[in-house]
This record gives structure tokens, C-alpha cells and sequence, in this order.
């Protein structure tokens, strides 16, 4: 029987403000190159899959500065190349300079389907919490936003000092909310850091699929909205 369900952050309850959109097309205006903000949606997400998937492999981190360089010309290449638009390295790298100074203002807003989705949850008298690669504390947005009265608890890999999809920072977790592996539900949006990540430890990984990139998914769960995680406790 599921007593706790897990989350990740970004993109699965939270996005950023002003979209990423709007900056990188911004960014993009700065430096002479003219891209619709709705030509690079797509594109950022298979990026944002593409920059997990490297820090999976090895922290980026972690990695020399060349190294870091090189994956981030990468990611605005993927970014670009879906719109339509190719690029050098060098001018990747220039774009995402002046991304960067946009970037550092950045706020946060929960997708339309969460808090509905919570109340349900908490009502049922669950354990809820946040499991996130992130290295910044995001209690102060959860207050904001509404979320924190709903979470028993946050775990952050600045906290814990490890990352998804390793375990310690989901066995944190279920240390956090007093519960065994098999009690547990993780919900994310990514395939490999969050569903193999979870079920490594044995909890079990839900996909939430909100644009529909992963129909080839088939060994999980796949919803598309937060609120179809109900159907599956």
C-alpha cells in the first residue's frame, strides 16, 4: 500500500518566470539571431533531457571547465536546432552568456494542476515531499507558491550532497518520511534520473509525460498531467 508520494521539482510541479522562452529568444535577439518563443519550446525540453542525462553520467559539475563548456554549447545547439536554427559552438556559448544574466532573475510557478492535485493527496492522508537536483534551498518557494503546508518534508542534492539518480538521496527520503521502499510512489519528468533512479531503491517510479516526449516508454506508468497520479496509488 503507497503511504508517501514523492516529487520532483522542476518541470513536474514547478516552471520557471518569465519562461525560459521569452529569455533565450532575448538572449538570442542580442546577438543578432531572430527565433519565435514558441519555436524553442521543444527544443529547451529535449536540451533539458540531453543536460540529465550528462550529469547522470558524471556531475557536470564535478567535470573541468572545457568539459563544462562543452556540454553547455551542446545544450543551446540541441535548444536552437529544434527551432530551425544552427549554430557554432562560439556562438552557443554567447547566447548562453547573455541567457545567464536573465537567467539569475528567475522565478518560480507551479504548473495549473498541482495544489488541486495535492489537496487530494494530503486528504487521503499521505506523507508528501520533494526530492530535487537542486543547489538551492526552494522551501522559501514553496511558501510562496502555497506548496509548503502540502510537504512533509524537502530534500535537496545540496542537502544531502548526492544526486539523482543515485540513491542516497532517495533512501534521505524515506528516512524523512518513516516509510519502506515499497510504501513509496516517485514522481518526475525524467525517464532515467527519476523512474529508474526510484525503482532502484525499490520504490516505484511514475513518469509524467506533460508535452508527450516519451512514448516509447512503456515499463512505468506514463501520465501527463499531476492529477492522473491518483489513479495510480
Amino acid at each position: 500500500m503507497t503511504k508517501a508520494v514523492f516529487f520532483d521539482w522542476f518541470n513536474t510541479l514547478a516552471q520557471y518566470y518569465p519562461p525560459r522562452e521569452e529569455m533565450h529568444a532575448n538572449a538570442c535577439r542580442e546577438v543578432g539571431i531572430e527565433v519565435a518563443e514558441g519555436k524553442l519550446s521543444r527544443g529547451l525540453l529535449l536540451a533539458d533531457q540531453f543536460y540529465v542525462d550528462e550529469n547522470a553520467r558524471s556531475p557536470i559539475k564535478k567535470r573541468s571547465l572545457q568539459e563544462q563548456i562543452e556540454v553547455y554549447a551542446q545544450y543551446e545547439c540541441i535548444v536552437l536546432k529544434e527551432a530551425g536554427v544552427e549554430i557554432s559552438d562560439e556562438m552557443a556559448l554567447r547566447i548562453m552568456q547573455k541567457f545567464a544574466g536573465a537567467f539569475s532573475k528567475f522565478d518560480f510557478v507551479l504548473f495549473d494542476d498541482v495544489l488541486a492535485t495535492f489537496e487530494v493527496l494530503k486528504q487521503r492522508g499521505l506523507v508528501l515531499g520533494l526530492i530535487s537536483n537542486i543547489d538551492r534551498d526552494i522551501m522559501p518557494s514553496c511558501q510562496e507558491l502555497g506548496l509548503a503546508s502540502y510537504l512533509g518534508f524537502v530534500v535537496t542534492s545540496q542537502e544531502v550532497g548526492s544526486e539523482k539518480p543515485h540513491p542516497p538521496i532517495f533512501l534521505a527520503a524515506l528516512e524523512r518520511a518513516g516509510v519502506k521502499a515499497s510504501e513509496a510512489m516517485y514522481v518526475g519528468d525524467h525517464y532515467g534520473t527519476d523512474v529508474v533512479g526510484a525503482r532502484e531503491i525499490g520504490m516505484e517510479g511514475v513518469l509524467l509525460d506533460r508535452y508527450d516526449l516519451f512514448q516509447e516508454v512503456t515499463d512505468c506508468p506514463r501520465i501527463k498531467t499531476l492529477a492522473e497520479v491518483v489513479g495510480h496509488l
